[in-house]
């Protein structure tokens, strides 16, 4: 654990980089003393209020509809627990023990900005439970993000107080008996601590940023899809120019189409339109109309690669921007202003951001799918795939099939990623006996769109494939600086399918070499001379 590089927490600057890096384990966390001076000073003054016997909602009232119910001060850490137990109520799929051990990170980032009136020791406990890669049993069902997480979070709560289940070294173990092993004394919650742990976003938080950074792996191998397509087809150049772009500025269009540019350039592939008018003339004939075979223009997939992706791109950017802030947010109920002198009840609790965003996460997702799914029949349908063979077949077509039967699940996985791209954000239920009259549902977005990443990455795997295996028949030899890069790299790994082995295990290996390694995180070291 000393090994590993430290992600100072301050509740200011944590990146869906770090919750991940920390999720998976990669990074322990430490925090920052100017953050923990800011945190007893909130405690400080939340304590001056109790003692005052100023009426603070979660503190010495009750919770939700029975805010009414005030609690004497014998019972008032009591009631912490009470609520804890009560709201542990999840069921489903656990959610993976690396996002779950984010999700704790995260619930920390936001308890040290110093504004939740928690104790310090309360945030070192957390510090300690992350660093060592204890993370709470989460079952993914529950919460209507808002007020908060509070299932979510309550099952994470368990886990401070030595209660539910834990994840240790990933096995699920009780954990009290986990505790009382490694020498781990469960905490005991003091007033406002209960609620300052379940009642925020951390879970939608924590899940979006993973869905976020697999989102922007996707991208990146989009933008070099695009560019394989465009050589594999001898795309017209013209698609791409600077000037066309310019006219219809949208940002993310400029940014495809200057990364897609990047990478192809050098191509002996890239048709140039100024040296097409004349093969085109080469087929005039007499009468008042000819035709030609040469290609006047490319099909929408290939040719509107940055006009489709311009939205992707900006979508994911703005949700880094929208679950970042989250993350750095003072996200419960009440909230310590100490330098005010104000206890302030509000709603900071509520999820309508990163449900906003992560719906249009799914709208980005299901459209790449639709992106990447035509160009795969693209080269497969020999009424349109320009020569190459139906199917990609390398062999005797109708004995051996090629990619007929992965097309299906290129097929599928798009339709159901459409479906996914359905808004869950505008689905607010009335609940809490109607206290909680309008919720974002949040988590279920967030869920939503990890799972919809997870189906994008299927059907660019297996895009990536049929590139490879149309590389195998033609211009592999004189693609582009980037593209000839990334094709090096690929084509290690790469056996042209034949029909001697089954599909799916292509599938397995390259998924992980594409989105298990660092290959496509950054565009930087593929980009020719326009990156």
């Amino acid at each position: 654990m000393s090994n590993r590089p430290t992600v100072t927490l301050n509740g200011a600057d944590l990146t869906v980089a770090d919750i991940v890096t920390i999720g998976v384990g990669d990074r322990a966390v430490a925090l920052d003393a100017a953050a923990l001076e800011r945190c007893r000073a909130s405690r400080a003054f939340l304590e001056e209020e109790v003692a005052a016997r100023r009426i603070i909602y979660g503190v010495n009232t009750s919770f939700g509809p029975m805010c009414n119910k005030i609690i004497e001060d014998a019972e008032i850490e009591a009631l912490q627990v009470n609520l804890i137990r009560s709201h542990a109520a999840g069921l489903g799929d656990p959610l993976k023990p690396y996002i779950a051990n984010a999700v704790m990170a995260v619930r920390l980032n936001t308890l040290v900005k110093g504004y939740s009136g928690v104790r310090v020791e309360l945030l070192e406990f957390m510090k300690e439970l992350v660093n060592r890669g204890i993370a709470p049993y989460i079952p993914e069902c529950g919460s209507v993000g808002a007020s908060g997480d509070l299932i979510h979070l309550a099952h994470l709560a368990l886990t401070i107080i030595g209660e539910g289940k834990s994840y240790y070294q990933n096995e699920l173990h009780d954990t009290g008996a986990l505790f009382a092993r490694l020498g781990i004394t469960p905490f005991s919650l003091s007033f406002k601590e209960g609620i300052a742990l379940m009642n925020g976003t951390s879970a939608m938080t924590a899940v979006a940023a993973f869905a976020l950074f697999g989102a922007r792996k996707i991208l990146n191998l989009s933008l070099f899809t695009g560019a394989f397509a465009l050589e594999i087809f001898g795309g017209i150049d013209d698609a791409f120019d600077e000037d066309l772009h310019l006219v219809k500025p949208h940002p993310g269009q400029l940014e495809v189409a200057r990364a897609i540019r990047a990478l192809y350039a050098g191509s002996g592939n890239i048709t140039l339109r100024k040296e097409m008018h004349e093969r085109i003339r080469g087929h005039e004939t007499d009468g008042p109309v000819y035709e030609t075979s040469v290609n006047v223009q490319d099909v929408y997939s290939v040719r509107c690669t940055p006009q489709v992706l311009a939205p992707v791109l900006e979508a994911i950017d703005a949700a880094e921007r929208t679950v970042t802030i989250e993350a750095n947010s003072s996200n419960d109920n009440p909230i310590v202003i100490p330098e005010r002198k104000k206890v302030i009840h509000g709603g900071n609790f509520h999820g309508q951001s990163i449900g906003f965003a992560m719906d249009s996460l799914c709208m980005a997702m299901a459209t790449m799918c639709t992106l990447s799914e035509r160009r795969i029949n693209k080269f497969l349908d020999r009424s349109i795939n320009e020569g190459l063979p139906e199917f990609l077949i390398p062999g005797t077509p109708g004995l051996t099939m090629g990619f007929m039967g992965s097309q299906y699940l290129a097929t599928s996985t798009t339709a159901e990623n459409r479906q996914l791209a359905n808004p869950v954000s505008t689905n607010s239920i009335s609940c809490n006996a109607s206290n909680q009259d309008v919720v974002s549902m949040g988590t279920v977005a967030a869920r939503k769109a990890f799972k919809s990443v997870s189906n994008a990455k299927h059907v660019l795997t297996l895009e990536v494939l049929a590139d490879l295996q149309a590389l195998s028949f033609r211009n592999a030899d004189r693609l582009g600086t980037g593209t000839g890069k990334l094709y090096a790299i690929l084509n290690r790994d790469f056996a042209v399918y034949d029909n001697r082995r089954v599909f799916h295990e292509d599938l397995v290996r390259f998924r992980k070499l594409l989105f298990s390694s660092q290959l496509l995180d950054d565009l930087a070291p593929y980009l020719g001379h326009e990156g």
